[in-house]
């Protein structure tokens, strides 16, 4: 359902509903009781990754199964800790739901980048980290969703390794830089040279 511009428009009930199956209608939407959710109680859903081999729906363990109706989900180190968290942006319940990530933690690399021939803040830079013979891709695109918009960094959990042998960096300028022996945990700021 999309919102009228004019907070007075008003439209008539296109046919009958069904209050069984949880269907209303009101003539403004911005006269909304929201008791009801817009999108008939759509549950939000959390899904954990198995080792690149399909997905757990976990929802019901990490609190996420709510009828909240989740539009925009931003994955963010809130606490400096290196863990990634889940802010969800949502119509129905609070607008706003924190989900703060208890999964046991592993080391990090946070990386922000400065572009100087490239743009300021290297929107479009490749980076690969080179942990002996595992390779982690990152490309330089903070993620931009409905109301929401993700921090400008670039996060490589690493698991157990306690630095990364090489980071390179392919910038939008066409140059690439290389950074060796990197210590983990920590939030590195890099300058294009």
């Amino acid at each position: 359902m999309s919102q009228p511009f004019d907070r007075s428009a008003t439209c008539e009930q296109p046919g009958e509903i069904d209050p069984k199956l949880g269907e209303f209608w009101v003539k403004d939407p911005f006269q909304i009781n929201f008791e009801n959710n817009l999108s008939s109680y759509e549950r939000n859903r959390a899904f954990l990754n198995v080792n690149g081999k399909g997905f757990l729906e976990i929802s019901h363990l990490t609190g996420a199964d709510s009828d909240g109706d989740g539009r925009a989900v931003v994955a963010a180190d809130l606490r400096g800790t290196g863990q990634m968290d889940l802010i969800v942006r949502q119509t129905g319940g609070a607008p706003l739901r924190i989900y703060e990530n208890q999964f046991p933690g592993g080391n990090y690399l946070d990386v922000r980048l400065k572009g100087t021939p490239s743009n300021r803040l290297g929107i479009g830079a490749r980076l690969e980290a080179r942990i002996g013979d595992r390779k982690i891709y990152r490309d330089q695109f903070p993620v931009n969703s409905y109301r929401s918009q993700a921090p400008n960094r670039v996060h490589f959990g690493i698991g157990q390794a306690e630095k990364i042998d090489e980071l390179i960096i392919r910038w939008p300028s066409g140059k690439t830089q290389t950074l060796r022996d990197i210590r983990h945990n920590q939030h590195l700021v890099i300058t294009e040279e």
